[in-house]
């Protein structure tokens, strides 16, 4: 099996192996390609960059980074292994903040089609530098050639693959734009937050822009009736589409009902989520999540 090394300050890689592993148990490759969450990873690419800046741009980093998606996959790696019921499982964590690349984006893509997928852009508007964003591109293509080479591994051998999100618990409906830190402020204020729509605690991304599924109705009831035993309600692709604009709609049709996109709300993850400082997550709010997906994973019919 080909297994990708870390490289600094774009990829981080955790490999779990069962000690004991079931009869005809498979691997599993679970990518976190927003996983830069903390201060320090934030502060190392910002204090880098020449490009002016938006003035407390790290508060929008906070809001936007996936916050707790790794310890999840940690904790659900950690499961199938001492289970058993997977043979080995490759956790693949960006250490890009994407609020200066996104690592879950094709890039190039107009201002347009990104919006109509429900995204954020690749690249920001306020990376202007020709050398900012030739560092940036060059960090994203590393880790885009090391995690497709993981992911090629695992679903050509017939292993399932997890692409792993967290989200902000409301959906807070701000452009991406060089006054994005005011105006998320803005949005946050007591009386103006409450009115803006509360996203489901997971949510299955696979409906194309088209409404067909990317993940068959067994497997997502299955994944259903996983998180109902941990009191987790999953929703059916309401939040965002899988589209064209996104790294995983390749990885999606390359591998036909192997792969899952799955977004948590960050609220459920940490003892209270607080807009604009770093996310501490919960160890054992992580682990009731990563108890329905290592069940899922591992499961007969998931």
């Amino acid at each position: 099996m080909i297994i990708p090394d870390s490289i600094p300050h774009v990829l981080e890689v955790r490999v779990h192996r069962a000690e004991r592993p079931r009869a005809g148990c498979l691997a599993v490759c679970i990518e976190v390609p927003h996983g830069a969450a903390g201060n320090a990873e934030y502060a190392a690419v910002a204090d880098v960059l020449r490009s002016p800046l938006p003035t407390s741009l790290v508060d929008f980093f906070h809001v936007n980074t996936d916050a707790g998606a790794f310890e999840v996959a940690e904790a659900t790696a950690r499961l199938l292994c001492e289970r058993g019921a997977a043979s080995i499982v490759v956790v693949l964590r960006s250490c890009i903040p994407r609020t200066f690349i996104d690592c879950n984006r094709v890039l190039g893509a107009s201002r347009e089609e990104y919006r109509s997928g429900g995204v954020t852009p690749g690249v920001p508007p306020w990376i202007t530098d020709p050398a900012d964003h030739a560092l940036l591109v060059a960090r994203y293509d590393a880790y885009q050639a090391a995690v497709q080479t993981a992911i090629a591994t695992v679903g050509e051998a017939g292993g399932h693959i997890l692409l792993l999100h967290t989200y902000a618990p409301r959906s807070v409906g701000v452009e991406v734009s060089p006054n994005i830190v005011a105006d998320l402020h803005a949005a946050y204020l007591p009386g103006t937050l409450e009115t803006w729509p509360l996203r489901p605690e997971v949510d299955l991304i696979h409906r194309t822009p088209e409404g067909l599924r990317t993940v068959s109705e067994v497997r997502a009831a299955a994944l259903g009736r996983e998180l109902a035993a941990e009191g987790l309600a999953l929703a059916d692709g309401e939040t965002y589409p899988m589209h064209p604009v996104t790294t995983a709609w390749a990885t999606v049709h390359a591998f036909p009902d192997r792969v899952a996109c799955l977004e948590v709300r960050r609220d459920l993850l940490t003892e209270a989520f607080v807009p604009f400082v770093e996310v501490v997550p919960d160890a054992g709010r992580c682990e009731r999540v990563a108890r329905a997906l290592a069940g899922w994973l591992g499961g007969g019919d998931g």
